[in-house]
């Protein structure tokens, strides 16, 4: 028995899904996701709530459960509410700006650093060292900030280096002399 496929998803008003055949569409104020329904899992619709429900008893039908009514609750939040991450960077002479559709870097390296903004997600820099990234759909949004936290991981002895706002860093002690 799934933990989390047991719970409906409310979806709130505003909102609209269909499953068109193995296709699931949440459409909202934020935007319009889609998501392919494996078939061993079925989604009924019933007032205002969605119940993911397995079709069968082995295994498959089991673990696809709880992972489907996972991300049909991040669409339907997506598509509503929308999800948003903030980012610092730390370091002298570390810093980026928004340049159209690319993130500019400045990161200590002999040249700058160019990433591009991915469809459906707005990037915003504050101060120049602080950025938020803002988007419907939740999984692009985690792999993009994955990224730009790649371009520079911050480091144990200075602190220096991309992190999530929310995240703390393990400091080491240096060196005694």
């Amino acid at each position: 028995m799934s933990r989390i496929g047991k719970y409906p998803v409310v979806v709130p008003a505003g909102v609209d899904v269909k499953v068109d055949g193995g296709i699931l569409r949440a459409k909202g104020k934020l935007g319009e996701l889609t998501l392919p329904v494996d078939k061993d899992v079925a989604i009924k619709r019933d007032g205002d709530k969605l119940w993911v429900l397995p079709q069968g008893d082995h295994k498959r039908a089991r673990v696809m459960w709880g992972t489907t009514r996972a991300l049909l609750r991040n669409m339907v939040e997506g598509v509503s509410k929308g999800y948003q991450v903030e980012m610092e960077i730390a370091g002298v002479g570390f810093r980026a700006a928004v340049q159209g559709k690319n993130l500019q870097f400045q990161l200590g390296f002999s040249h700058d650093v160019t990433l591009s903004i991915p469809d459906g997600i707005t990037v915003t820099v504050e101060k120049n060292t602080q950025i938020m990234a803002k988007g419907a759909d939740r999984a692009r949004l985690g792999q993009f900030c994955a990224e730009i936290r790649a371009l520079k991981p911050p480091e144990p002895y200075k602190g220096k280096g991309i992190k999530y706002k929310t995240e703390t860093i393990l400091r080491k002690e240096g060196k005694k002399k």
